[in-house]
């Protein structure tokens, strides 16, 4: 009986909780992958796409031996859902590569472009027009980790500024201070070796 009672324990509960666990693995890795693929990384995505196809075959190997219980279809589904919401996350949490913030100004500029500068952010400035007249445009490279930081320092000294954020999917070497992490980590390397 003990025996019967586990093996429905075993089929029941725990092996959908590891389907769970082995797609929000899978589908995170997955969502990182496609990522680092569209900024061009070469050596971390078929790494990581490796870990990605070998977890996706232990997931799905588990659902095909266990083709009775319509708990792992659910638990299948839920783990792919649960890994996009995780893979998204984490990606955020590690604000990989570069974007590039535009800001558009109608009114002086100046105090705003000079906490930028303070704050060692490689600013471009151009004066245009605008649909209503004279602008003043801002361009600045920074690393997505430093968005929010950079985003705080418009809203508090040009806050009626328009200013839009682009994803960059590769930037020179340059001495534009803040865009390029510290000497000696791996985004580093990576990058030298492409050259």
């Amino acid at each position: 009986m003990d025996n019967i009672l586990n093996a429905w324990y075993f089929g029941t509960i725990i092996v959908p909780i590891l389907i769970i666990l082995a797609k929000i693995i899978d589908v995170s890795l997955g969502t990182l992958r496609i990522i680092l693929v569209s900024k061009g990384s070469k050596s971390l995505a078929p790494f990581l796409g490796f870990f990605e196809v070998l977890v996706w075959i232990i997931a799905i190997g588990q659902v095909m031996q266990n083709l009775t219980n319509p708990i792992n279809y659910v638990a299948y589904a839920l783990g792919f859902a649960l890994g996009n919401y995780f893979g998204i996350l984490l990606e955020g949490k590690l604000a990989l590569g570069q974007v590039i913030v535009r800001v558009i100004s109608k009114r002086d500029a100046s105090e705003l472009i000079e906490v930028l500068k303070t704050a060692k952010y490689g600013i471009t400035i151009v004066d245009a027009i605008g649909s209503t007249g004279p602008v003043h445009m801002i361009f600045t490279v920074i690393k997505r980790s430093q968005v929010g930081k950079v985003v705080n320092i418009i809203k508090e000294y040009n806050p009626r500024a328009f200013y839009s954020i682009e994803d960059i999917r590769y930037v020179s070497e340059t001495n534009f201070g803040t865009i390029l992490p510290e000497k000696g980590s791996w985004f580093r390397r990576t990058q030298n070796k492409k050259k």
